[in-house]
């Protein structure tokens, strides 16, 4: 049997088509081949349209069959994975209602603020686990008070994988993963968060039937089926936020293993058996695709906005003629600590690990005389490896001390000159493998339809590529790490007034 993965990414859909036999990938394509564009009404906000992420797909498989690398009527389930923390609104007649609020969206951290302090702080870190913030239900939040007609004529809230999957098979449905992202959900009671739903006064009605991860979401629709020349009522077995099943096609499924990839975002994932709270809801835990009432799997998520898209920006600045292959040479040619230039790569909206400060990016210690173009590139990979560093000890202050980091060898692990920089700063060795999202999701359909008996079993045959370890730069890297330091704490307020901010 093949398996079809779906991957919706903010920049663009990933498709990958996988044989169920081997673990082997038979066909991996991404549409558009330019990069979807944020749409930013005013400044901290962010969106886009879902019925583009469902056209983007569309065409994303129909380019993977063009390969004629497989027979399309032979793939028999479909896997799922989004990006987290996005508000869909659909009516009675699942017409969407207005553009989607994305991850990177800063309009609603006030209505997340309020609800932490009206539902107390202790009481939202022992059955949220996270302060409300600026995720999904905070978003919802916004809606109701700012667009209340739209408001009135919700049936179905939605995440982004929830409504691919509701344009493939005519059905809503959701996870206990997915609501805990958009902080939904109460861990101490199993069940949707009363606290959350009072406060913001939500009908609960809002939210469609829970189901596991692994399981049946829907059968594809005959309309579709033909239109993508797929088999009638294959199966969607399996839906997860893109950083929980980044960890799944990475194997990151018991305690203490840790998952990082630098797309659009960065993140560190770690999973573990505990109830993890961090005092101030800088790094998160969430559902993993794994967890259940009776065995806890969280993971915590630590998230920088400003990765790939910091990267993405600078390559623009600097020639939009150039790729990122030739980015990444250009960065190589400057020695490490880029001579003095300085990068804080966080400009995409504000930053949950920094309390929901909006530092901006910027460049520090600019010389005329020494600093060029190919300064700022890789000043600019730097910077993030830094931020991933600053979120690491975020971490490790709450007791999590990985040694280990697995990642997709794609995106900004593509570049040498980030993947050092990142081992080089955090001090943690680097396991790459031939994986990504929308692998991951493939076998995640697979585990869902019952292919595979075991997650484990699904990702037995996939072989890590490369292991990057410290190197002889890493002296360097801590020093410039340390300097990079003193001018992000320089803008940032007294950890004090952080915690009583949140």
């Amino acid at each position: 049997m093949l398996l079809l993965g779906i991957d919706i990414g903010t920049s663009s859909v990933k498709v990958a088509v996988v044989d169920a036999a081997t673990q082997q990938c038979l066909a991996a394509v991404s549409y558009p081949d330019t990069e979807r564009e944020i749409l930013a009404r005013q400044p901290g906000w962010a969106e886009q349209q879902p019925l583009q992420w469902w056209q983007d797909a569309k065409q994303a498989i129909l380019l993977a069959h063009a390969t004629q690398r497989y027979n399309p009527q032979d793939i028999g389930a479909i896997g799922i994975a989004y990006q987290m923390h996005g508000l869909v609104l659909v009516d009675e007649h699942h017409h969407v209602l207005r553009d989607a609020i994305i991850w990177c969206d800063s309009r609603a951290v006030p209505y997340g603020e309020a609800a932490f302090e009206a539902i107390g702080p202790e009481r939202c870190r022992t059955h949220l686990l996270n302060s409300p913030g600026n995720f999904t239900a905070a978003k919802l939040a916004w809606v109701k008070e700012h667009e209340p007609e739209a408001y009135q004529r919700i049936d179905k809230v939605l995440l982004p994988g929830d409504f691919l999957a509701l344009q493939l098979t005519g059905e809503a449905t959701t996870s206990i993963s997915a609501l805990s992202e958009g902080i939904f959900w109460d861990f101490a009671a199993h069940q949707l968060s009363e606290d959350v739903f009072r406060f913001f006064g939500f009908d609960e009605a809002l939210i469609p039937p829970v189901q596991p991860v692994f399981a049946e979401h829907g059968r594809l629709r005959a309309s579709v089926a033909e239109e993508l020349d797929l088999a009638v009522g294959i199966p969607v077995t399996y839906k997860a936020g893109d950083q929980p099943n980044n960890a799944l096609s990475l194997n990151v499924l018991r305690p203490g293993e840790v998952a990082a990839t630098a797309g659009t975002s960065g993140v560190i994932y770690a999973v573990t058996d505990q109830l993890f709270v961090d005092q101030l809801s800088r790094v998160n835990p969430f559902a993993h695709v794994n967890h259940s009432a009776e065995e806890v799997r969280l993971g915590v998520l630590l998230c920088i906005n400003g990765a790939g898209s910091m990267n993405r920006w600078v390559k623009q600045a600097v020639g939009r003629e150039l790729s990122y292959p030739e980015v990444n040479q250009r960065a190589a040619q400057v020695p490490a600590g880029s001579e003095g230039l300085l990068c804080l790569p966080f400009g995409n909206g504000v930053e949950r690990m920094l309390a929901n400060e909006p530092v901006g990016a910027h460049f520090l210690h600019l010389d005329l005389n020494v600093h060029t173009a190919s300064h700022l590139l890789r000043a600019a990979q730097e910077g993030v490896a830094f931020a991933f560093r600053y979120g690491l000890d975020l971490m490790r202050e709450n007791g999590l001390h990985p040694t280990v980091v697995k990642a997709g060898k794609t995106n900004m692990f593509l570049s040498e000159v980030f993947a050092q920089a990142f081992v080089n700063a955090t001090g943690l060795a680097v396991e790459l493998y031939p994986t990504d999202g929308a692998v991951g999701a493939a076998l995640g359909a697979g585990i869902g339809a019952g292919t595979f008996a075991t997650p484990e079993e699904a990702f037995h045959n996939v072989q890590r590529l490369q292991l990057i370890e410290p190197n002889d730069e890493a002296a360097v890297y801590e020093q410039t790490y340390q300097r990079w330091k003193a001018e992000l704490l320089a803008r940032l307020p007294q950890p004090e007034a952080a915690l009583t901010k949140m």
